[in-house]
């Protein structure tokens, strides 16, 4: 596998990683939750994935072909909360931005990642593209993790490793063999 493949696997990975993380969060939350925001100027969980979701779609529909803002986007619309009080509506739209985000990587090949694509009429590589938006959604999914993690208070269940429990951890790990591994392999070929 030469550099440019690797890469492509990689942030195939590193999104899923993140996908993963805010499902996690999310999953632990009843759905009430999901539209709570504890000020004017702070927006719900619901509301972060609407806009997640826009701006996903915006920016990886033609992806190579059109600019990343769509002329269709309605980004200050992305921050009303007029999601259904659903989880369920709030998960179909996550997982149409998501989808989005995946069937466009998977559409790319490697010698594409050095072509020049805009977002607000900005020209940037392929790469550069991608690396912004890697930079820009575990940013908001942080924010999930963030505000579940208050939401549900002591009955929070860590999404990484517990406290006080990393020597337990590195015991476990470093028993095992050494092995080029990623949890997110088996997913990804769910995905393809």
């Amino acid at each position: 596998m030469n550099t440019s493949e690797s890469y492509l696997e990689s942030i195939k990975k590193q999104f899923l990683y993140y996908k993963t993380l805010g499902e996690k969060a999310i999953a632990q939350l009843e759905p009430e939750q999901l539209f709570i925001a504890i000020n004017e100027d702070t927006n719900s969980i619901a509301t972060i994935v609407k806009h997640i979701s826009g701006n996903m779609l915006s920016r990886w529909t033609d992806f190579l072909t059109t600019d990343g803002e769509k002329e269709w986007r309605n980004r200050d619309a992305e921050f009303e909360n007029d999601i259904q009080q659903s989880k369920d509506e709030v998960m179909v739209t996550w997982e149409k931005g998501w989808k989005c985000l995946f069937d466009a990587l998977n559409s790319l090949q490697p010698n594409q990642l050095s072509d020049i694509i805009y977002i607000r009429n900005e020209g940037h590589t392929v790469i550069e593209a991608i690396n912004r938006q890697l930079a820009h959604y575990p940013y908001h999914v942080g924010q999930i993790v963030f505000y579940a993690k208050q939401l549900k208070n002591s009955s929070w269940q860590s999404l990484s490793i517990p406290r006080k429990e990393s020597n337990n951890y590195n015991a476990v790990k470093f028993a095992q063999e050494k092995e080029i591994k990623n949890f997110a392999d088996e997913e990804l070929k769910k995905l393809k």
